[in-house]
């Protein structure tokens, strides 16, 4: 048995792209858990995607044995994302340690995100150490970056310590402050079992793992477990202990101790994350509490181009469901494309990384419609009713109000941009809340925004007015209601439901001319004339019309009478009448993607 004092559980928590997956590279190899030979960069990183991008999308843990002063002492490392996205990964990781390593860029300072996960990481009552990462940089200023963590987030930062991951300066420190200044774990081992299920996935070979922290008592190989939430009971067919390469098995996972509960499931709906594990003959009196699983944040329609394969995605989305808990999905039909899923995301960055493994890992061609939040509509005769789709909307006479929902939107901007992230909120209906200098370099700038406004390309624009330079979070923050209408597009008469969308009423006209003439550029010329008009209701405020293809009917005509041309082009025109009449127009797939560009 390891006795709790020789555990420490820990996180690495940071700013996107500020080093939290090399300094866990670093700390693996350090502490000699992956040859020299087996190394490679982001060793925690599983997927292809996040190899590619640079970035972490799902925490991974790994058990690392590391000798100080004579005692080996065990440290449970968790890497955790650093996109607003994925803020659930950091939450629910977070819930499983004692103490959490906040890495801070030397040469950036401290961003949007950084405070983000200092106040998820405060709520769970976490020892925080301060980490300045890159000093080696020629921009590194480690007074500057520890005069702001001070100043903004309030950490005392005398024990801050200086370290670069890449060339592996002060991590042997590092380690030492890890052991001396983290607390260990407490709890009964004597009491019934009670275990946090904090991460899920799927294995093609063991079925649905639970990855669990140990509250009280332990887990052995052979114990019927009770799972409180589903209240149905399993047998453990076996237990690891996390590693990025190769699990360790084990009979036994001890109180305090992270490891990998095998159960020998086919889904993963039966150890939901945040749910409690305790023993089926001697279970505990209370489940853990303070857990909230992850709630989508944007909605978007996701069709297959080759409309035979539905059942195609029906499949691969529920085999990707298997290894993100968090996705949602219910299937919708659209008249313009066909069958397919209306799927719930935690933001655009994960909707764009479900897309593309879709394609990816399952060999399919999708349409993504345009992401869409859910609001609150109040009808006449009192009755609310959420919707998610702007196709659900009622009847205008039917709504009394439309209420949407806002965020809580976090910026951290050099003052030499701070006009341009001004104008910028303005034009997005934004409502100031706080403004903060930090060092007089760079300003802290809280707003409420409406999430509609910030789905689109908000980052994107915020980036490129501010050269990279400007930091971007954000947490839910109610609803508050707003002068909304639903805007139609209508393709040869037709509404392409795909294409509507939910704005506010004074950029409605604005939007429709804009999405009109896209439209007119995008869509290909067909043998009839077709019209693309913009609407409210059963009023049109836009119209744009593609000329029809033409054909030279009178160039078989040599001379002769004009009669007979006259009578040549009649004909046409009552063709090209009857094919308007009975034509249908394919939409190609930057149709819809022309919605997500228009500001």
């Amino acid at each position: 048995m390891n006795p709790l004092a020789h555990i420490r559980n820990f996180s690495i928590i940071a700013h996107i792209d500020h080093g939290k997956s090399t300094l866990a590279d670093c700390l693996i190899q350090t502490c000699g858990a992956i040859t020299d030979r087996e190394m490679r960069s982001q060793v925690m990183d599983t997927m292809d995607i996040e190899k590619e991008r640079g970035i972490t999308i799902k925490a991974q843990s790994v058990r690392l044995n590391y000798n100080y002063q004579g005692t080996s002492y065990i440290l449970n490392l968790i890497d955790t994302p650093g996109h607003v996205d994925f803020s659930y990964e950091v939450s629910r990781s977070l819930a499983s340690c004692e103490g959490a390593l906040l890495v801070v860029d030397a040469s950036q300072g401290v961003e949007a995100q950084t405070i983000a996960n200092v106040y998820i990481a405060l709520e769970n009552k976490l020892e925080i150490l301060p980490i300045l990462n890159k000093i080696d940089l020629p921009a590194a200023n480690p007074q500057r970056v520890i005069d702001e963590i001070e100043q903004t987030i309030g950490l005392d930062c005398s024990l801050a310590l200086k370290v670069s991951a890449k060339n592996r300066i002060g991590i042997k420190a590092l380690l030492e402050q890890i052991i001396t200044q983290i607390p260990p774990p407490n709890g009964d081992p004597n009491a019934p079992t009670k275990a946090l299920i904090y991460d899920s996935w799927f294995d093609n070979y063991l079925g649905a793992l639970a990855l669990v922290r140990v509250k009280e008592g332990s887990i052995r190989k052979g114990q019927n477990i009770l799972v409180m939430g589903s209240n149905k009971s399993h047998e453990v067919l076996n237990l690891f202990y996390p590693h990025p390469l190769h699990q360790q098995k084990t009979e036994k996972i001890e109180c305090g101790e992270i490891g990998i509960v095998v159960l020998g499931l086919k889904t993963v709906t039966d150890i939901a994350v945040g749910d409690t594990i305790t023993d089926f003959k001697n279970p505990t009196q209370q489940p853990i509490e303070g857990f909230e699983p992850a709630k989508p944040f944007v909605f978007a329609g996701i069709y297959p181009i080759e409309t035979d394969r539905f059942e195609d995605l029906r499949d691969a989305l529920d085999k990707l469901k298997l290894n993100d808990a968090s996705l949602t999905y219910e299937p919708e039909t659209s008249t313009a494309l066909g069958f397919g899923f209306r799927i719930g995301f935690l933001g655009l960055l994960h909707m764009e990384v479900i897309k593309e493994r879709l394609e990816r890992e399952f060999n399919l061609n999708l349409i993504a419609t345009s992401p869409t939040v859910i609001y609150k509509i109040t009808q006449t005769d009192g009755s609310v009713i959420h919707i998610e789709n702007p196709s659900q909307l009622p009847n205008e006479q039917k709504i009394a109000q439309i209420e949407e929902p806002y965020v809580k939107a976090t910026i951290i901007v050099p003052t030499e941009f701070l006009g341009n992230i001004i104008t910028l909120l303005n034009n997005r209906r934004a409502l100031q809340k706080k403004m903060e200098y930090i060092q007089q370099t760079r300003v802290l700038l809280e707003y409420l925004i409406p999430t509609n406004e910030i789905i689109m390309d908000f980052y994107d624009k915020l980036k490129s007015c501010t050269k990279g330079y400007a930091s971007f979070d954000y947490e839910p923050s109610g609803y508050q209601q707003g002068d909304l209408v639903k805007l139609d597009i209508r393709v040869a008469g037709e509404i392409v439901d795909a294409l509507s969308i939910i704005v506010p009423k004074s950029k409605a006209y604005q939007k429709g001319r804009e999405l009109t003439e896209a439209m007119k550029e995008i869509i290909p010329r067909q043998l009839f004339e077709v019209a693309i008009q913009a609407s409210i209701g059963g009023k049109i405020i836009a119209r744009e019309t593609i000329r029809s293809m033409g054909k030279n009917v009178t160039a078989k005509c040599y001379g002769g009478d004009i009669t007979r041309k006259r009578k040549l082009l009649e004909k046409q025109k009552e063709g090209k009448k009857r094919m308007k009449a009975i034509g249908k127009v394919h939409l190609p797939q930057e149709a819809f993607l022309a919605v997500l560009k228009i500001d």
